[in-house]
């Protein structure tokens, strides 16, 4: 038992509360062995939770276990503090560079094995002996090698700092504790310690919880990661093969309309030939008939002139050309224009639903949102270009500068009629649908304009409050004023002070449900915050109000 006990290293009996060998060793649950009264003094400051944990690996338990002493540990225990620990092999047990060496050793200097905070001395195996056998250094603090024991001097009185000073937050001797600490909130550094020990493990267990929590997200990421490569890859796959579809259908089409134009053509053709043709016959008989009659005319013989005249004075009937109407270059000018009708039809849907398309695509929810912008270079970052729709202008609006800017006329523009348009209000909506996050700014000139956004299925044509932005559940109105602003819903009106600038910047992030307005000079200013849920895509407006030449244009951001 005893050989056995030389191999053994003191650490392993050691108890991780207290530092020392284990006194009464007792065995928990997890299998960590501790003193019983220094795990039972841990656990009663845990008694308030009702839950009981290890110091070393933080399991729990519940209810507070009953403690039994470990004999087979506490026998171990006994046998290495009778027989200490043998010396290192020969070529292990000089110091380097690198290692604490022993303080008493003269010459060649041992690797210390410990150093004792009470002599504030490192010791090799050897001369670490005294302090196991001895009863005069059974009190003494044994812990790892440390070159560090001269910072546990006080330099002033040349004493063992065993006092701190929670004043200063700093260690200190007795002395320091009579004399320039007189008077502060001191303790001994032991106890200190246990109060630093217990925040370090709460810290512990903090980071610990923190690093689970943190280690959940990242696996979650990655899954989100994964979810959204697969989604694209199957998007892609799925997206390729529709255009596909498409490419294919309209070359059908294509060489569908190709095989009617070259029908019609060869029948075309072949009518005109025909009818050429029998022209032509009818040229040459009727030359022929000239010849003859030419040749009667010069007959002498009264005779045979009456007698050949009926013959040759009789005509066949004409060839019908009423059918003949010239118009070149314009026989097939109706399907150009069908298949032109087509095409600008198409990029109108490609155009309008691309928007869609987009917006879609890229919004992908994430479980680390981004905060709300706060600077204008931060809102910059979700700038959109707005263009307006003049499918749905009111006649009185001039649309210009590529559709950004519109402008309150006193003659009625000469617009197509079109199921989209505003047909009594002063009001158009953008071309774009708005999605996810995005900021656009408003640059104002006149008596007031309305700033705005809705739904796309806000009526177009009725009264004020099916209407116009702002008084129905399907529109946000901020109204600027040189005189007045307020915000509108549904409605209800909210005045507004603030507005300094004629510039409107507006936020929205759809699936939050967050549309804010500020007005923007040097510095931005919140005008009205709304919390919403939104259930469709919203649209960018404008409303001119009175006298003509007001004008609001959708600023270039980027």
């Amino acid at each position: 038992m005893a050989q056995k006990g030389d191999q053994l290293d003191q650490e392993t009996f050691s108890c991780s509360i207290c530092l020392d060998l284990l006194k009464d060793p007792v065995t928990i649950p997890c299998g960590h062995s501790y003193c019983m009264n220094c795990i039972k003094g841990f656990w009663d400051e845990e008694d308030q939770k009702k839950i009981y944990s290890c110091p070393q690996c933080r399991q729990t338990f519940t209810p507070r276990p009953v403690l039994a002493k470990n004999t087979m540990l506490a026998d171990l225990v006994e046998e290495l503090k009778k027989t200490g620990l043998q010396a290192a092999p020969a070529d292990h047990c000089y110091a380097g560079p690198e290692d604490v060496a022993c303080d008493v050793c003269t010459g060649r200097k041992l690797k210390a094995l410990k150093s004792c905070l009470t002599c504030l001395m490192s010791y090799c195996e050897k001369h670490l002996q005294f302090h196991y056998e001895s009863p005069r250094f059974k009190k003494h603090k044994l812990v790892d090698p440390s070159e560090k024991l001269q910072e546990n001097i006080c330099s002033r009185h040349d004493e063992v700092m065993k006092m701190f000073c929670r004043t200063d937050q700093q260690s200190i001797c007795y002395l320091c504790s009579v004399d320039e600490h007189k008077g502060h909130d001191t303790v001994s550094a032991a106890t200190e310690r246990t109060e630093k020990w217990r925040e370090l493990m709460l810290n512990q267990q903090q980071i610990q919880q923190r690093i689970q929590d943190r280690e959940k997200d990242v696996k979650l990421l990655q899954q989100e990661v994964e979810a959204v490569n697969r989604s694209a890859d199957k998007a892609v796959e799925d997206s390729e093969k529709i255009f596909t579809e498409l490419i294919r259908l309209i070359q059908k089409r294509s060489s569908d309309v190709k095989q009617q134009i070259r029908s019609q053509q060869e029948t075309e053709v072949s009518r005109v030939k025909e009818l050429q043709e029998k022209l032509e016959q009818e040229i040459t008989e009727l030359k022929r008939k000239d010849a003859e009659l030419k040749q009667l005319s010069h007959t002498e013989d009264h005779t045979q002139f009456l007698l050949n005249y009926p013959s040759l004075s009789q005509l066949s009937e004409p060839t019908d050309s009423s059918s003949i109407n010239i118009r070149p270059l314009r026989y097939f000018e109706d399907v150009t224009a069908a298949v032109s009708e087509l095409r600008d039809q198409l990029q109108d849907i490609l155009r309008e639903k691309w928007t869609n398309i987009s917006l879609t695509g890229t919004e992908v929810d994430i479980l680390l949102s981004e905060p709300e912008p706060k600077t204008r270079d931060e809102f910059l970052k979700y700038s959109r270009e707005i263009t307006l729709d003049p499918n749905t202008a009111n006649t009185w609006l001039l649309l210009s500068e590529g559709n950004r800017k519109a402008e309150l006329m006193r003659q009625q523009q000469s617009y197509s009629s079109h199921p989209d348009r505003f047909a009594n209000w002063r009001q158009v909506l953008s071309r774009e649908s708005l999605t996810g996050r995005c900021y656009w700014e408003v640059e104002w000139r006149g008596e007031a304009v309305r700033v705005a956004v809705a739904y796309k299925d806000i009526s177009r044509a009725g009264g004020l409050y099916e209407c116009v932005f702002g008084y129905n559940d399907k529109s946000w109105m901020l109204y600027c004023g040189t005189k007045s602003c307020e915000f509108l819903f549904n409605n209800i009106s909210t005045s507004i002070s603030g507005l300094q600038s004629s510039r409107v910047g507006v936020y929205l992030d759809h699936s939050e449900g967050i549309l804010s307005f500020y007005s923007v000079s040097d510095t931005m200013t919140l005008l009205h915050r709304v919390q919403t849920t939104f259930t469709q895509p919203l649209y960018a407006g404008l409303m001119l109000c009175y006298p003509y030449g007001v004008t609001a244009e959708f600023c270039k951001l980027k």
